[in-house]
């Protein structure tokens, strides 16, 4: 099947997208957001390939640059602040094939935070992926740093050989960790604001200056449909994540619902650059989509 690019708009403002067809008369498709700084293709051309992989199964797929990325005009602007870009793309999805009734948003580091900040707005929206979602603050960094780095590197034969070959300083490696403890020691996110479900159904909107992690914990709670989360195993977004989600107090729980399949990649990195890599994810995401978890939603 060959993929469409079109124009769409947000205030006046040209977006580039990319529609993969699927099958005649498919109800459920992926837009596919980007995360970072980058563009429709993706890292390693993993959008692009995904796309083809999910349409080639029947499930059509649309992928596009926000503002201020790729080939869309605008200002550069963050991933909280892509709210109607969102909105406009699932828009344009619906308009280009009128079958697809449920989106499920699929995106990668930020732009799964973008996700779970945005998905509850939208009835239209009924599954998302999360790759290595962005829950980035500077103690849960610290964490990550401790328990992967650190921890590693102290059982390490070279950390070892090097210390006793005088070529590590040990008293700047002790400075270094014990600054990264402190940080890592920091005050956890305060206590969850009710249970999955408790939410009114008019819901006010949330508070920006609350930390970026519980913003996304509220935004899984009030988004009610099945979750896919896959995680790297040789990253540190990723690692920030497990710990915000094993020790934050909001987070509780949240991974366990039955709604939500985890998936690891145990030697991965956070753009999953190898092949056998990106074609696992895939076929997570296509085994995910055909699954009875999001038919039953």
């Amino acid at each position: 099947m060959t993929s469409e690019a079109f124009v769409f708009h947000v205030d006046d403002e040209p977006l580039a997208g990319i529609m993969h067809p699927g099958k005649p008369g498919a109800r459920r498709g992926v837009l596919i957001v980007v995360g970072g700084p980058q563009y429709r293709v993706g890292s390693h051309r993993q959008f692009l390939l995904l796309a083809r992989h999910l349409a080639q199964g029947g499930i059509p797929v649309m992928r596009f640059d926000y503002r201020g990325m790729g080939d869309s005009d605008g200002a550069q602007r963050s991933f909280e602040h892509i709210s109607q870009d969102l909105r406009a793309a699932v828009d344009a999805f619906q308009e280009r094939t009128p079958g697809v009734q449920e989106v499920v948003v699929w995106g990668l580091c930020d732009a799964a935070s973008a996700a779970l900040l945005n998905a509850w707005r939208d009835p239209r929206i009924t599954g998302l992926v999360l790759l290595n979602p962005w829950v980035r603050t500077e103690a849960g960094l610290a964490r990550a740093y401790l328990k992967q780095y650190y921890l590693k590197r102290l059982m390490s034969r070279d950390f070892w050989a090097g210390l006793l070959g005088g070529r590590v300083n040990p008293l700047k490696s002790a400075r270094s960790l014990v600054g990264m403890a402190r940080r890592a020691l920091r005050r956890q996110s305060g206590q969850p604001k009710g249970a999955p479900g408790d939410a009114p159904q008019v819901l006010p909107e949330m508070d920006p200056g609350q930390p970026l992690p519980d913003r996304m914990a509220e935004g899984w709670r009030r988004f009610s449909g099945p979750i896919l989360l896959i995680l790297s195993g040789d990253d540190l977004t990723a690692a920030e994540f497990r710990g915000c989600a094993e020790q934050s107090t909001v987070w509780r729980g949240l991974l366990d619902e039955d709604r939500v399949t985890v998936r690891e990649l145990r030697d991965a990195n956070h753009t999953f650059s190898r092949e056998a890599w990106r074609q696992e994810v895939a076929h997570w995401t296509c085994e995910w989509m055909e699954s009875s978890l999001l038919r039953n939603f």
